[in-house]
């Protein structure tokens, strides 16, 4: 299975607004630098930043010999279409056998690295198993795309320069290092590297060398890796102690328009409301809480607490970055979940576009918006559009809202 995108997909179907914490502002230059236009001349620019920036010579010369365009990468981020299926079919298939049982045992085989994980930054085995499990089915894939490559060609691209190019630096970085070779630098297409996929611009920052042999070898290293992913954790973030995400119940006569993921409460609040855990108990009253609602409000519910904000930022998808932190409760637990209170029927694509150019024309959404995928983008218009047409304001389209919606234009 390829290894996922995270940071990086910004595009992503559920996408968020939110940009990675760790991310810090490029420097002005690296923002107006320029992209596209001659290839070799636009590297020698490169070259003259990481300078710069501190790196050796021969580090750039090894590290960007024969470095060249990839046209499948490219292809590659202009698809993403696995994040297209519903919450149900994505969770059903990532979070479930073989992954984890064998997420089980290798928490158990491995608890020694994991329990100097947890002591250290405070991040559950439960937690970190999940991304490992998710991201490389736990080292046994780690991607076949040469990450010097792959960055070149992303940081060339003018879609998103100002976020690769930093990325193509600090591989060079990371060779200069001693941490890897040129060679060893395989991966996702989008530049991820090592068995819980770290960015490299994270994985100079975050990487760690655990096993104490001079180098950050996220990439053969357990120890290092898990650590890494650990610190990584920890600096966006992770609070020691504390829940993630809990599957609840929630009443037929909810305030629909508070299940939000940029909407929080006190699970007092949530209390008195009637949402009840499905499991176990909630977290104190005090707690900060979401509702979400991957489904809409007849679909499986969930109370995301703080530490889901961190799920967010690795991963800006929405039905990844949950199904990522459900994956963790099971690992720990927790239950299959329910499927909700009734059979959902997503929209098509075809569907999905006829209801965004209402959004269009009602001036909710922004015509380049049009794609027929469910973004944080349309499930706020829906939100205005549930509440306009007095529905249940979840977020969530249905052929339902559609029709509604199709009948009030006449």
């Amino acid at each position: 299975m390829t290894p996922f995108v995270r940071r990086a997909a910004l595009a992503f179907v559920f996408a968020l607004p939110a940009a990675s914490a760790m991310a810090a502002p490029p420097p002005a230059d690296v923002t107006a630098a320029p992209c596209g236009g001659d290839f070799d001349g636009w590297l020698e620019g490169v070259k003259s930043e990481a300078r710069a920036a501190g790196v050796s010579d021969q580090a750039i010369a090894q590290a960007l010999e024969g470095v060249r365009i990839e046209p499948k990468v490219l292809a590659a981020d202009r698809g993403q279409s696995v994040f297209q299926q519903t919450f149900l079919q994505f969770a059903g298939r990532m979070a479930a056998a073989p992954r984890l049982p064998n997420a089980i045992k290798q928490v158990k085989a491995k608890r020694d690295i994991f329990d100097q994980v947890e002591k250290t930054y405070g991040v559950p085995a439960e937690v970190i198993a999940a991304f490992w499990g998710l991201e490389t089915d736990f080292g046994g894939n780690l991607g076949k795309f040469d990450t010097r490559n792959a960055l070149a060609t992303l940081a060339h691209d003018c879609r998103r320069p100002a976020f690769f190019r930093p990325q193509l630096i600090a591989v060079m970085k990371i060779v200069d290092r001693g941490d890897l070779a040129p060679a060893d630098m395989r991966g996702a297409w989008a530049g991820e590297l090592g068995q819980t996929q770290m960015m490299p611009v994270d994985y100079v920052r975050s990487g760690v060398d655990a096993d104490g042999d001079g180098r950050v070898d996220l990439m053969k290293s357990l120890p290092d890796a898990l650590n890494s992913a650990g610190k990584y954790l920890a600096d966006l973030g992770w609070r020691r102690g504390e829940p993630w995400l809990q599957e609840v119940v929630a009443p037929a006569d909810m305030p629909w328009k508070e299940a939000d993921i940029d909407i929080k409460h006190p699970v007092s609040q949530w209390k008195a409301w009637g949402v009840k855990p499905r499991n176990g108990a909630l977290a104190p009253d005090g707690a900060p809480a979401a509702l979400l609602l991957p489904m809409g409000k007849n679909g499986p519910a969930f109370l995301a607490y703080q530490n889901f904000d961190v799920y967010k930022t690795w991963n800006q998808s929405f039905i990844y970055s949950t199904t990522a932190a459900y994956l963790a409760t099971r690992i720990a637990g927790a239950p299959q979940i329910s499927e909700g209170n009734a059979p959902v029927r997503p929209l098509g694509s075809d569907e999905l576009k006829e209801l965004q150019r209402h959004y269009v024309r009602d001036g909710w959404l922004p015509e380049d918006e049009v794609d027929g995928k469910l973004g944080g983008d349309t499930r706020r218009a829906t939100r205005k559009a549930q509440e306009k047409l007095g529905l249940p304001a979840d977020g969530y389209p249905t052929v339902e809202l559609l029709q509604a919606l199709n009948a009030s234009r006449g």
